[in-house]
């Protein structure tokens, strides 16, 4: 076992009396060794509760015969962050995540670990940590939020930030503000839709890492605890079987979680985050591989912001394995992989079905033949662009408009806020990508506003930078190659026409190659924002979006 580095023989007398200080006996140092890696902290409400789920995980490994050890990790709120310059740091987050977890397995030679992540980037970047370690590892994260309630409906987080809009443009007042304000967070977990926090835990469950249920089962419910015991059990059975993380995260499994993406109409992140895991799991993916899943591949699932459900629907109508069951249905899975249950996906999914239509379609009546996610590439993103395409309306899947001008995100919602945007337009917001921002940071606050302006079905809105899951309407990101990298987004003009064809994934600048090239000649793109500290450093070191915006490898520096 690794934790043989540590615990046995003569040599290790230094090591072991380390432990013996902390109070650990003699019996424990003979077992496995489990990092349980909990991201839990008073700041984040996904993770607020993540000391009880660490608790049950290590109930569960010490059952069946293991030694658990906690160890932290950070974590971003992503909407606490929203809107300012924290949420440059959110994106960047992950890699400082992936590095933590390397760290603490190496440097204390654990055999095996659980990963209790819950929101955006600290699901990914634990992941990254796990696959790049190639240990037994098993994802148990917190769960989501349940919905709340707002003028009669269910809602969740997306429906506060469109109520500033709403508020904004003077449809509502500051009491229905105040109502929706203590009304749409109800308690502890990831935010209620199929955001990124979300769609990466189920995206976790159909790559294998994490157990049937760890997407959706609610963080308030009691079976969330017995997930947690048995994640904790599970990773002893990896670790006997040797079943390591890269055994789970392959080429196929990564097809898998493609097509679950899909079908689930997860966030445009996503994209962003099965790059950078698939590379570390020494995976080639690009984005055309995207647009071949979404072919083939119905959308089941329109949860929020995309509809009216949330998590604690889709659980109910069958969860993860209930839209696997209806892709099996017609071959869109390898059903053969093996996963973190010990068992195979086909095993794992036996018996499952849609046991609520309303939440999860069936395979034969989907709400579109193709998937949630679109790759649009054009004059302006030569290297791609992202748009979750199951969050449109219908009458914005094509448009031609003026561009509006914007180079960052702070400018556009004054201009939005002031009612400066109209129909029609097109909202360009440039130099927030990886590099520029630098951290490519989630612009929800325009994308809301939008909606709660009643504007989304008539305004659309691109950006090098990224949206939150929580985002609708014609929001297109991750344009690359972005302004700070010369990308062709930094020579779009106010008023040139910009036409945007989704089913045909294509987005263009309406100018001439010739006034393109001109326009080219003389570009001088602006520096990075931000030239201390850690940003100042990943500026200098991030790849472009399209690899998703990982650490440029060593031959690359």
């Amino acid at each position: 076992m690794r934790s043989d580095n540590v615990t046995k023989g003569v040599e290790r007398a230094p090591n072991r009396s380390l432990f013996y200080a902390m109070g650990y006996t003699k019996e424990e140092l003979d077992r496995p060794l489990i990092g349980v890696v909990s991201a839990h902290s008073e700041i984040v409400p996904g993770h607020i509760h993540l000391d009880k789920i660490a608790e049950a995980v290590k109930a569960g490994v010490r059952m069946a015969g293991g030694t658990p050890i906690m160890v932290p990790a950070i974590g971003v709120c992503d909407g606490i962050a929203m809107g300012h310059l924290g949420m440059k740091y959110s994106l960047p987050s992950r890699e400082l995540i992936a590095d933590s977890v390397e760290t603490m397995a190496q440097a204390h030679a654990f055999d095996g670990l659980v990963l209790i992540p819950n929101c955006d980037k600290i699901v990914p970047g634990m992941v990254m940590g796990a696959v790049r370690l190639n240990i037994p590892a098993v994802v148990c994260s917190g769960g989501p939020m349940l919905a709340g309630t707002y003028d009669n409906q269910e809602v969740s987080l997306s429906k506060m930030f469109e109520a500033v809009g709403a508020y904004k443009a003077g449809i509502i007042d500051e009491a229905k503000l105040t109502e929706c304000e203590h009304g749409v967070c109800p308690g502890c977990g990831s935010c209620a839709g199929m955001y990124t926090a979300n769609s990466m835990n189920c995206l976790c469950e159909s790559l294998g890492i994490a157990l049937p249920g760890n997407g959706t089962i609610p963080a308030v419910s009691g079976a969330r605890i017995d997930l947690a015991k048995h994640a904790g059990m599970a990773i002893m059975n990896l670790v006997e079987k040797d079943i390591k993380a890269r055994d789970i995260i392959n080429e196929k499994s990564v097809r898998n979680a493609l097509a679950c993406d899909m079908a689930l109409g997860c966030s445009s992140n996503s994209v962003l985050h099965l790059l950078a895991i698939a590379n570390e799991a020494g995976v080639k993916l690009d984005l055309k591989l995207f647009n071949e899943m979404s072919e083939k591949t119905p959308n089941l699932c329109h949860l929020a912001p995309a509809g009216p459900t949330h998590m604690q629907d889709l659980n109910a109508a069958g969860g993860v394995p209930a839209v696997q069951s209806e892709l099996a249905k017609k071959g869109l899975l390898d059903l053969t992989l093996i996963t973190a249950t010990g068992k195979t996906v086909g095993e794992n999914i036996a018996g499952a079905y849609v046991k609520d239509t309303n939440s999860i379609r069936t395979i034969d009546a989907p709400y579109s033949e193709t998937g949630g996610i679109q790759i649009l590439w054009g004059n302006i993103a030569k290297d791609g662009c992202v748009v979750k395409r199951s969050a449109v309306a219908p009458e914005m899947l094509v448009h031609k408009g003026p561009a509006r001008v914007f180079d960052s995100e702070d400018d556009a919602i004054k201009a939005i806020y002031n009612s400066k945007i109209v129909d029609g337009d097109v909202v360009v917001i440039r130099y927030e990508g990886p590099k520029g921002g630098p951290g490519m940071r989630e612009m929800l606050n325009p994308t809301s506003a939008l909606a709660g302006m009643k504007l989304d079905k008539t305004v659309a809105l691109i950006t090098d930078g990224r949206f939150s899951g929580a985002s609708r309407g014609a929001s297109i990101g991750h344009v690359c190659p972005e302004a700070a990298d010369g990308g062709e987004i930094g020579l779009i003009e106010e008023g040139d026409i910009i036409s945007i064809d989704i089913p045909n994934a294509s987005i263009n600048l309406e100018v001439s190659d010739e006034v393109l090239a001109q326009r080219k000649a003389n570009y001088v793109p602006h520096k990075p924002r931000i030239t201390t500290g850690w940003l100042a450093r990943y500026a200098k070191l991030v790849s472009t979006s399209s690899k998703g915006a990982i650490m440029k490898s060593c031959e690359e520096l």
